[in-house]
């Protein structure tokens, strides 16, 4: 599954990067043609951000990347209670 997730990630972003030239640099588009390629895009984008949080998430919970320093609510909320004491 995470290979199908990779896979749909770098066709998002090849999909953000060449709709998004053709958006920005092309002079001979109709209006329409234009709100399409900048649509596709921004799907593109989503779809690309979408895909590589979810390759994080999955490379955190298989151990390959190191897990965020975050903490959770739970420690969250004691250190708060602490502050100032």
């Amino acid at each position: 599954m995470t290979k199908l997730i990779a896979i749909i990630n770098i066709i998002a972003w090849a999909g953000f990067w060449a709709f998004g030239y053709i958006a920005l640099t092309s002079d001979d588009l109709t209006d329409g043609q234009l709100t399409i390629a900048a649509i596709l895009a921004f799907a593109g984008l989503i779809m690309g951000i979408l895909a590589y949080m979810k390759l994080v998430r999955a490379s955190e919970a298989s151990g390959y990347a190191k897990r965020s320093s975050q903490l959770d609510a739970e420690a969250r909320n004691r250190a708060q209670e602490q502050w100032g004491k």
